[in-house]
């Protein structure tokens, strides 16, 4: 029985139809880019400090009715507090100047009770300001960031599941329109918690709306192209998109007009459905077999090639007899030799995700104006993506993961050891890390895609993805540790990453085998591996696994 790509190889793998699908899938994938990181603007917290009602005040006492505190080592307005304002008004209309006749340490401070005013430098506005969601007040702010993670897991667990079972092609645009009407309604919000439950949903539709464009375009392409696309093709769009996101920001700098621009241009996607294909693979497995045919057929128009009578005729018993059969998370765990595999690559990803979200954060940090720091951070995944395609071009998978957490690790161990004048020397050892931890973070998309079948491949996808996405809610508190040590989100960041890349020796080996179109081919890989490294041959993490035949 041939495999689907032998079926389809005729067409070639860079006609007409291939092009069309890796580009605007590809495309389709911007939205996530900035749709990810948009809370870096929006959420952000101005400087600021209570409000003084016009009042008859002295100049002096103008100037200190703020209180001074000392943050990092450098002394600013008080942001929660103010000396009593009635004390003030009586203390000012006896004469009495501040620090001269009066010491300011004994006069009663109260809170900000006629709100705050803040700094218009960098923003005009943000959900921050717009709710005054800081003092007491200021848990709301990391808490909105966490809802909108919370809602990006949930997507990730509930679209695998429903793309296999429903097809590619309607989650992915389902996800596409939930991510594009969520962000329009939340720019007329006028509560926080209103604004809360919309970015929920948005989440939801966030990496759903990735993962269905991954596994459609990885199903569709085949060979090096298909490599191409799962490394480069898609990270590629996110990158396109992180980066138009601080240019879109620094022109528009009031949070409503920004999430404004970011939704309505999405509209344009709506006549990709016309253009898009449903997944041969998928339709093969639910036994559409002359829906397939005819996709296949459609796409050998496009490329000018003569496609035989009858293309998928071998597969026709196999797909009919299973045709009735859904799959979900649970059968990934049912069977040993699958559940191994599974629970491995969800730590494995989940070191990575964790590594990437606490890096991009952290470098957010590092350059004064936001704007800035978003697209060096941006800008740094360009590299990490290159390097990825040419590591699936030409490395076994298992080899390259590793490769990739030993590198992520070793500078986060550094860093603690450069002197603080070093600041230059630091930054670059933080960014190596961030390469690292995304080039193997693309490099684990492409390689779920390749180790699970047809069936499962979608739900295996977006259940990693779901467990990996634990790591992003967490990053906030990994990244507080620093207030007992400086260095300690970096030490245990980087002691997970050697522990992962030690239980990534475990993982089966994909490189250079076509996509396992059923459960027992997938078990039979598994199999012949673990068969290949009991014989003590050439070990499989270097070697494809046709060498161990």
């Amino acid at each position: 029985m041939r495999n689907y790509e032998d079926a389809v190889a005729f067409l070639g793998q860079w006609g007409r139809f291939q092009q069309t699908i890796f580009f605007v899938l590809c495309a389709s994938i911007m939205p996530n880019g900035f749709g990810s990181f948009t809370l870096v603007f929006v959420n952000d917290i101005p400087n600021h400090h209570c409000r003084v009602p016009e009042s008859n005040l002295t100049e002096e006492w103008q100037k200190s009715v703020i209180p001074l505190t000392v943050v990092n080592g450098k002394p600013e307005l008080s942001k929660c507090s103010r000396y009593r304002l009635d004390l003030v008004r009586n203390l000012s209309a006896r004469g009495f100047i501040p620090h001269k006749d009066i010491n300011l340490t004994d006069i009663e401070l109260e809170g900000c009770v006629d709100g705050w005013v803040y700094s218009k430098d960098i923003y005009q506005s943000t959900i921050v300001t717009e709710f005054d969601l800081v003092c007491s007040e200021q848990w709301k702010q990391p808490f909105t960031s966490t809802v909108f993670f919370i809602g990006v897991l949930l997507g990730s667990l509930f679209s695998g599941p429903l793309s296999d079972r429903f097809g590619r092609k309607p989650v992915l645009f389902a996800t596409m329109a939930a991510q594009t009407f969520f962000t329009f309604v939340s720019v007329f919000t006028t509560t926080w918690i209103l604004f809360v439950v919309l970015l929920f949903f948005n989440g939801l539709g966030q990496i759903s709306n990735f993962v269905a464009a991954l596994v459609l375009g990885a199903e569709t392409l085949t060979g090096n192209v298909r490599v191409l696309y799962s490394s480069m093709g898609t990270c590629f769009g996110f990158a396109v998109g992180y980066m138009l996101l601080p240019l879109c920001a620094y022109f528009l700098r009031d949070w409503r007009s920004l999430l404004l621009a970011l939704s309505v241009p999405c509209v344009a996607y709506i006549p990709l459905w016309w253009v898009l294909p449903e997944s041969p693979r998928w339709l093969l497995s639910q036994g559409r077999t002359e829906d397939a045919e005819a996709i296949v057929k459609m796409a050998a128009k496009w490329n000018k090639v003569q496609a035989p009578r009858t293309i998928f005729e071998s597969n026709t018993v196999e797909v009919t007899n299973t045709k009735k059969e859904h799959f979900n998370a649970f059968d990934l765990l049912r069977h040993s030799n699958i559940r191994t595999t599974t629970l491995l690559l969800c730590f494995v990803l989940f070191t990575l995700i964790t590594g990437y979200y606490c890096l991009s954060f952290n470098t957010s940090q590092l350059h004064t104006d936001p704007y800035i720091s978003c697209f060096i951070s941006a800008v740094v995944e360009i590299p990490a993506y290159i390097s990825s395609f040419i590591a699936l071009r030409y490395f076994p998978r298992r080899l390259s993961i590793i490769a990739s957490l030993i590198a992520g690790a070793v500078p986060l161990y550094l860093i603690q050891l450069v002197p603080e004048d070093l600041s230059s020397l630091s930054l670059s050892l933080e960014m190596l890390s961030k390469y690292s931890f995304t080039n193997g973070a693309s490099l684990m998309f492409a390689y779920i895609t390749e180790l699970y079948p047809t069936m499962l491949r979608n739900t295996a996808t977006g259940t990693t993805t779901t467990i990996s996405r634990m790591g992003s809610c967490f990053t906030p508190f990994l990244l507080s540790l620093s207030v007992h040590y400086k260095y300690l989100p970096y030490v245990i960041l980087a002691t997970l990453a050697v522990v992962t890349a030690i239980l990534a020796l475990f993982l089966p080996e994909s490189f250079k085998l076509p996509l396992p179109e059923t459960i027992e081919e997938m078990h039979k890989r598994e199999r012949k591996n673990c068969l290949c490294n009991k014989r003590n041959k050439i070990p499989s993490s270097v070697v494809p696994l046709d060498d161990c035949q």
